[in-house]
């Protein structure tokens, strides 16, 4: 293997995201916004192109349309260089009327697109994540070990291991076992209280992925952490990176060492916002040297007239009149009128809150309009009637139907 690989990325990005509804109601889960102008797939994509790999095939599925047109606008590699690209590829079905089965299912049907470019080396990763990574620091892991499959990995606390592959791995990191998503997880022997968690990124040898998926094929076998990962371990160098390891240029002392992500869940979506927040966040967005992607929005800078804002993220095209913020972040084009009062909130594009709206741990989808002098989050049952509610109490307003309309000088837009 060459020190310098010719290396295509394969994206899963057709997840549907069901534990994030009423937010994957419209959309798939890679698609959802996060933060102040980006959305959940613009991470893994920052990574990949910020560590030089820039031929990457988005796999698409569920409810794809506006991902799709995010990609369109916002993720153009140069055009005069045919070797770069993001493309994205929706089910081909040309192995019968079947949609994507499963991960190893998506990658084998487009097996023929990555054979065509001869890489030596398959990336493989999912497209669900928030975390900064230098992918090359893992490829050279993968070389240096000799390694035929590398599955990147870090701990996670052992009440949570559930959800997730579990690898038994020897100190040279070789994967003796893998467990996909254990009922009784396995903790760490240096560290009860975590285990060795599958991040759901793979390296492949070319040739070794190329067999694994045909033979998986005709065995009926469909993911990767389920079907193919354990059966390779019995034949092949599977070996796992210590993602703790990673080493990304520009993150400050004070952030939390191998940021990492799986915002699947309502509650865990929040939360991660909220570690954006402060003097000294746990991820800071801000990186000049290790830039996160997204969309080129043209709209004006966000105005102010007799706000209070503490501790909070307000984006592009915002009109924030006489309301007050803290620890809440506001995406672009939003209204916010006279006596409005946001306490820990995620309000997306293109909503308007009327004059003495109340929102506290709330979550508002884009296109809504939030009547005047409406409290919401303060009355839990009232919420239920209403709205989805966590069981830790975050309130979710579902997407609103405001389209392609001004209103009190907010563009609102389709998508």
């Amino acid at each position: 293997m060459v020190n310098s690989p010719n290396i295509v990325a394969v994206v899963l990005a057709g997840g549907e995201g069901s534990r994030l509804h009423p937010l994957t109601e419209h959309r798939s889960k890679p698609s959802v916004p996060f933060g102040g102008r980006y959305r959940i797939v613009d991470f893994v994509l920052s990574n990949l192109v910020n560590s030089k790999i820039f031929a990457i095939y988005l796999l698409v599925q569920y409810k794809s349309q506006s991902l799709i047109e995010h990609i369109r606008r916002s993720w153009v590699l140069a055009p005069i260089f045919p070797e770069q690209f993001i493309a994205v590829v929706p089910p081909q079905m040309r192995e019968g009327p079947e949609w994507f089965q499963g991960t190893a299912d998506a990658v084998y049907q487009n097996l023929r697109l990555i054979e065509r470019h001869a890489p030596d080396l398959v990336v493989v990763f999912g497209a669900d994540h928030i975390y900064r990574m230098d992918v090359r620091q893992m490829v050279a892991f993968h070389l240096r070990s000799h390694a035929e499959v590398t599955v990147a990995a870090l701990p996670v606390p052992i009440r949570l291991a559930s959800a997730f592959g579990i690898i038994d791995a020897a100190g040279d990191g070789a994967i003796r076992h893998f467990h996909e998503k254990p009922s009784d997880p396995a903790p760490l022997p240096t560290d009860p209280t975590h285990a060795f968690a599958s991040m759901g990124n793979y390296i492949f040898n070319t040739d070794v992925l190329a067999k694994a998926l045909r033979e998986g094929h005709r065995r009926g076998e469909k993911d990767f952490g389920k079907d193919l990962l354990p059966r390779l371990i019995q034949t092949q160098r599977v070996f796992a990176y210590d993602f703790s390891e990673n080493r990304v240029p520009g993150v400050r002392d004070y952030e939390e060492p191998g940021y990492w992500r799986d915002v699947g869940t309502i509650d865990a979506y929040f939360q991660a916002h909220q570690d954006l927040l402060g003097a000294e966040p746990k991820f800071d967005m801000f990186n000049p040297k290790w830039r996160i992607g997204s969309s080129n929005y043209q709209g004006p800078s966000p105005k102010f007239f007799r706000a209070e804002v503490d501790n909070s993220i307000v984006s592009s095209g915002g009109l924030i009149k006489g309301a007050r913020l803290r620890n809440s972040i506001v995406r672009s084009e939003v209204l916010l009128e006279e006596d409005v009062e946001l306490d820990e909130c995620i309000v997306m594009d293109y909503a308007v809150l009327r004059q003495g709206v109340r929102l506290k741990r709330v979550i508002v989808d884009r296109y809504n309009t939030i009547e005047a002098g409406d409290h919401i989050g303060y009355d839990e049952d009232s919420d239920r009637r209403r709205f989805s509610v966590t069981d830790s109490g975050i309130v979710v307003v579902p997407r609103g139907q405001c389209t392609d309309t001004r209103a009190d000088g907010v563009m609102f837009r389709y998508l």
